[in-house]
């Protein structure tokens, strides 16, 4: 087994396939025995990730549809471990070809051609593809219905992209009703069309975007997690980043906090309702590595997709001369929107580990 591929200690999710392998899929091991699973609620969660879906995402068009091969009986968790497979119907290897010895900027290809001596698949990025997020929202969907049950809601948003920002939003706030809706997921619908005309406008460029999604986490209990190198964020950190063209991960006030003075950065403690509490929620629900109670809020950052139309400058690994590239296939203009359930699902599942391991 690949260990790159894995996360978790008491829940166990591990990744496989490549991009346009036949399927791709997913083994969870430590679910817990007798939780029901609601596999059009897993559907539902897989259908705001998949391609195709909106004129912002790659035309590249897949059902989505996972074929669980182990772990449930009569739509319940058995304590085998829940093995699901995605099959890949839609894939277009040869727009990949002739990549070998011409590695396209902002992606793996290069670095991946010398670790494995070339022996790497290209098509459609192989194993770094975003195609393998799919099977994390199988997972993930399925964690947090365990965790609905456990009073732990999670959700997740784009806060920003191409520089436009969604609403304002309370980082103490517990009301996640309005979040994850849509289909850029935003709180403010003129901010969704605002983002959506800026990457309609960079798609008609031959360009793409980023942004930032912001993923928030209420009802956790106090002090799960450990200090130091067990903690809530180095865990959740470690997971998040292992969604491709995420390059940042912040928490509660982030990097904003070092602008901050310590007497605007401390959440005073008070009592509402026989429970302790913060005034503020700068610290996003996380203090020396574990949860307080308040609601956890984490950002991710999203480069622009790679793969764009335009002409880009490379070497040629074989003559050794700088030409130009222009790459085909089909790609999303902007990876947020199809992202947010992607971060909502990993979130989900450290969660979840975190609450088998205990406080």
């Amino acid at each position: 087994m690949c260990v790159s591929c894995s996360f978790g200690e008491k829940l166990r999710v591990t990744v496989f396939g490549q991009s346009h392998s036949a399927a791709i899929g997913v083994v969870i091991e430590g679910l817990p025995a007798g939780e029901a699973v609601d596999m059009e609620r897993v559907q539902a969660m897989m259908a705001r990730r998949a391609p195709g879906g909106s004129d912002v995402a790659t035309p590249r068009k897949e059902a989505d549809v996972p074929r669980v091969l182990s772990g449930l009986v009569d739509g319940m968790t058995c304590g085998a471990p829940l093995c699901a497979v995605i099959e890949n119907t839609n894939t277009r290897s040869g727009d990949y070809a002739g990549l070998a010895n011409t590695p396209r900027p902002g992606h793996a290809d290069y670095p991946a051609g010398v670790k494995y001596g070339g022996h790497n698949d290209l098509a459609g990025g192989g194993h770094f593809s975003g195609r393998l997020t799919a099977p994390l929202c199988f997972a993930g969907a399925v964690c947090l219905q365990i965790l609905e049950r456990r009073g732990v809601n999670v959700a997740a948003r784009a806060q920003r992209i191409a520089g436009i920002q969604d609403a304002y939003c309370d980082p103490a706030e517990t009301d996640l009703s309005a979040w994850g809706a849509g289909g850029i997921p935003t709180l403010d619908p003129k901010a969704a069309e605002r983002m959506k005309q800026a990457i309609m406008e960079a798609k008609a460029r031959g360009d793409s975007v980023g942004g930032v999604i912001e993923c928030k986490a209420v009802g956790l209990p106090v002090g799960l997690g450990a200090h130091m190198f067990g903690g809530v964020e180095n865990r959740l950190s470690a997971a998040l980043f292992g969604i491709p063209a995420v390059k940042g991960v912040e928490f509660g006030a982030g990097f904003a906090a070092a602008d901050l003075c310590g007497s605007q950065n401390n959440d005073a403690y008070l009592s509402a309702d026989g429970e302790v509490k913060t005034a503020t929620n700068h610290h996003g629900g996380v203090l020396g590595g574990m949860t307080t109670g308040m609601p956890l809020v984490v950002r991710v950052a999203v480069k622009p997709t790679p793969s764009i139309a335009m002409p880009q400058q490379t070497l040629n690994l074989a003559t050794g001369r700088v030409g130009e590239l222009v790459i085909g296939g089909r790609h999303d203009p902007c990876i947020v929107p199809r992202a947010v359930p992607v971060v909502e699902a990993v979130t989900a599942c450290v969660l979840l580990d975190l609450l088998l391991i205990g406080r």
